[in-house]
């Protein structure tokens, strides 16, 4: 089994998790930038913060054998800080480099003006870099706050199929549907969804267009849900092929549309995954320290 985790914020996790991806069949991540719990109070920090998606993030992971790319963006919820506004006018540079792979996290956390303003700012750099678009939608008014993203797609004029709209649950999945954007769920323990309930919708809706992800970050949150999900997609009678494509071709279509996608050249036939990759020593020390350094 090979899988994909598109959404999942390896920053927050440790080494262990790494290894413990790797041995369950996850090759490749996506980690979209977001909000990381302490305020952050000016560009900068958002700027040191982009540049270790970009560099010390893939090569932690290149460790254990798993490819790393990321999306950058304001999340909604400082879009509403005026301290972070200013991360607007620094996103150019950054969308420009080789790991990244869309524009994400943005959408609506409040659904306030100010969110409306970065969101639609937003969308014209995913089009200007030709770049698709990763959507959070808000854990409060859910339904109201994927309706309202979904008029301010259509008004933007961007491509639905440039647009995976994130964090659907039975009660959203149904609008988004029949727009053409991709749909995205989070198997998170108790706030979002789980393995079962996701069996189901896939079950009522198909595997068109659907991704899964753990989107485990600092909170209670599992980086094997993506795994998990397979074996309960299998248990309920999916075939291997359906369970390939959610976890495996899916995202690899959809984040392949930026051109950067890199994948590791064993997704084919993982073999034994609990193998560093070649030239990669994870017990490996730098001057007495117990992981290598980056540049």
């Amino acid at each position: 089994m090979r899988i994909f985790d598109p959404h999942i914020h390896m920053t927050s996790r440790t080494t262990d998790d790494y290894e413990a991806m790797r041995a369950a069949g996850i090759l490749a991540v996506v980690e979209p930038a977001f909000w990381t719990g302490q305020p952050r109070t000016n560009p900068g920090s958002f700027a040191d913060y982009f540049d270790s998606l970009i560099g010390w993030e893939p090569f932690r992971a290149a460790r254990f054998g798993i490819r790393h790319h990321c999306t950058l963006a304001l999340n909604p919820k400082e879009a509403n800080d005026p301290r972070c506004t200013p991360v607007l006018d620094l996103l150019p540079g950054h969308l420009a480099k080789d790991q990244v792979v869309a524009v994400g996290e943005v959408g609506y956390d409040s659904l306030t003006p100010q969110e409306d303003h970065a969101l639609e700012t937003q969308l014209q750099l995913a089009v200007d870099h030709g770049l698709p678009v990763l959507v959070h939608t808000p854990h409060r008014d859910k339904e109201a706050g994927t309706r309202r993203t979904l008029d301010v797609l259509r008004d933007s004029g961007i491509d639905p199929g440039m647009v995976l709209i994130d964090h659907l649950t039975e009660l959203t999945v149904a609008q988004v549907a029949d727009t053409g954007c991709w749909m995205g769920f989070s198997i998170y323990p108790d706030t979002k969804m789980d393995a079962r309930r996701m069996v189901r919708i896939l079950a009522e809706h198909g595997t068109d267009r659907m991704l899964v992800n753990s989107a485990a970050d600092w909170g209670r949150s599992d980086p094997l849900a993506t795994r998990r999900t397979a074996q309960a997609m299998l248990d309920a009678g999916f075939t291997t092929d359906q369970t390939d494509q959610v976890l495996w071709r899916n995202p690899v279509a959809f984040y392949g549309q930026s051109g950067r996608l890199v994948l590791p050249d064993d997704t084919h036939d993982p073999g034994d995954s609990t193998s560093p990759p070649p030239g990669q020593d994870p017990a490996a020390t730098y001057l007495g320290n117990s992981i290598l350094r980056g540049r």
